[in-house]
């Protein structure tokens, strides 16, 4: 069975991939000629929608991260323990 944070995780990402597809499309359907040929103006919004999207996968990325971190791995933690170590 697959977990709940997999579940999450598959969720949010098939999501933006969606919302990307559907941003290109726009951007295809409103700025392509007959000729299918983007002009620059059309290209310049493609380009900004893949930016987006990076930055847009890179903070959901990091909200992911924090939103599910679960206490008991005491990530925060190990770091003092280390320095302890090797004070010893």
């Amino acid at each position: 069975m697959v977990e709940h944070d997999w579940l999450i995780e598959i969720a949010v990402s098939v999501s933006t991939v969606v919302l990307m597809i559907g941003i290109m499309v726009g951007i295809g359907t409103t700025y392509g000629g007959e000729s299918g040929i983007l002009p620059p103006e059309g290209a310049r919004l493609l380009v900004g929608a893949i930016v987006g999207f990076i930055v847009l996968l890179t903070g959901i990325g990091i909200g992911l991260a924090y939103v599910m971190n679960d206490p008991e791995d005491d990530l925060d933690g190990e770091s003092d323990d280390l320095e302890a170590q090797n004070a010893a």
